[in-house]
């Protein structure tokens, strides 16, 4: 059997890469072949992407053109030598009234393919909207990525919601978010696909680390002043060397060693290899707790339930730093092998999920066949 999938795979991000490739592994344990739909959110690429980052501002634009000249390199190296697509490419809705159907069985997910914040509203397509009425249809830990979803959009959403056979998704509060507010009640949460692909999955792919010394890896999403004053205390007080995962040209400015846009599995090796890692991001504490690397976590202003909802998931919240004076965390270790028993009965339900969809499929196809 073959199976769709759409995600935000366009977006120049690593957790995001990293995500799709182990949705894209994790479901060819279960179908013969997976295939994602090339659908690209319009400000992920082109111009669209320019005004993004220059926020409007076109003069600006020399200043992030080297950067996503760069991008172009890293992630659509990756993504041509690593993840397989639909020959057709989808760059706005409109472009799905001639969707081909490619597959026995769609996905949605994972990463925030359901934020209507960073879509700015619902966009349908992430709600496999497209999908024709006899395929099946399933969320593969799909995440709202915050607490609440705006008034305005839920009629629009739960009608494509509705028409799922299953629905998964990656936190506690994405399944809060399906019972209060769309008033689906059998939805379950599971593991984000970088977790559910174990530490030895991820040093198969791992790279040769240049660093020969301790270090704390900075990976930061959300600029602040306050945030790199934090990093050079934290060196003094450990003594590790900073180096810094500069995700743009213009990071290299800022505290810590430069490491410019690595190649995509250089992120397994920077993170697994590091004494701590200090980030605001999912996928960097996800990464941090599944390598046994201590993180140091400071919680983003928006969309940081993602991140609470995982610490407690592992019992790791001593490891969010309260505020930029708060260095307990320090003093906080984590023990790795309750955290890893935990991941591992985690793993467990995201198979078991697998099983009953593949076995929901099975079952359908039967029926349509007798």
């Amino acid at each position: 059997m073959k199976a769709g999938v759409i995600t935000l795979h366009s977006v120049c991000n690593y957790g995001t890469q990293l995500q799709a490739y182990a949705t894209q592994e994790k479901l060819k344990q279960y179908f013969e072949d997976v295939v994602f739909i090339d659908y690209r959110r319009p400000d992920t690429y082109g111009i669209n992407l320019i005004k993004t980052f220059t926020k409007g501002n076109i003069l600006k634009a020399p200043v992030i053109l080297p950067t996503i000249a760069y991008w172009k390199k890293v992630f659509g190296g990756f993504q041509k030598k690593y993840l397989k697509f639909t020959e057709e490419k989808y760059l706005k809705i409109d472009d799905f009234n001639n969707f081909k159907d490619i597959a026995d069985v769609y996905f949605s997910g994972s990463d925030q393919v359901w934020n209507t914040g960073w879509n700015n509203g619902v966009i349908p397509p992430f709600y496999l909207s497209f999908v024709p009425d006899d395929k099946p249809r399933y969320a593969y830990a799909s995440s709202f990525g915050k607490t609440k979803i705006d008034e305005k959009d839920i009629t629009e959403a739960k009608k494509y919601l509705d028409k799922y056979n299953k629905i998964a998704v990656r936190e506690d509060t994405g399944v809060e978010i399906l019972k209060k507010q769309f008033g689906i009640n059998d939805a379950i949460r599971i593991l984000d696909p970088t977790l559910a692909m174990d530490s030895n999955f991820w040093r198969k792919v791992k790279t040769k680390n240049k660093i020969k010394e301790d270090y704390i890896l900075i990976y930061n999403l959300n600029r602040s002043k306050e945030f790199d004053e934090y990093a050079e205390e934290l060196a003094k007080r450990t003594g590790y060397k900073l180096y810094r995962f500069c995700t743009r040209l213009d990071q290299i400015f800022r505290n810590g060693k430069s490491l410019i846009m690595p190649d995509i599995f250089d992120f397994i090796t920077l993170v697994d290899d590091a004494k701590l890692v200090l980030t605001d991001s999912f996928h960097a504490t996800a990464f941090s707790i599944n390598m046994n690397t201590e993180p140091v976590c400071i919680y983003p202003n928006e969309y940081s339930s993602r991140l609470s909802d995982f610490l407690k998931l592992v019992n790791c919240t001593d490891r969010h730093a309260k505020n930029f004076k708060d260095f307990s965390v320090l003093d906080n270790k984590i023990k790795f092998e309750e955290v890893n028993e935990i991941l591992s009965k985690e793993r467990k339900k995201v198979d078991e999920y697998l099983n009953e969809v593949l076995n929901d499929v099975k079952e359908f196809y039967g029926n349509k066949n007798e």
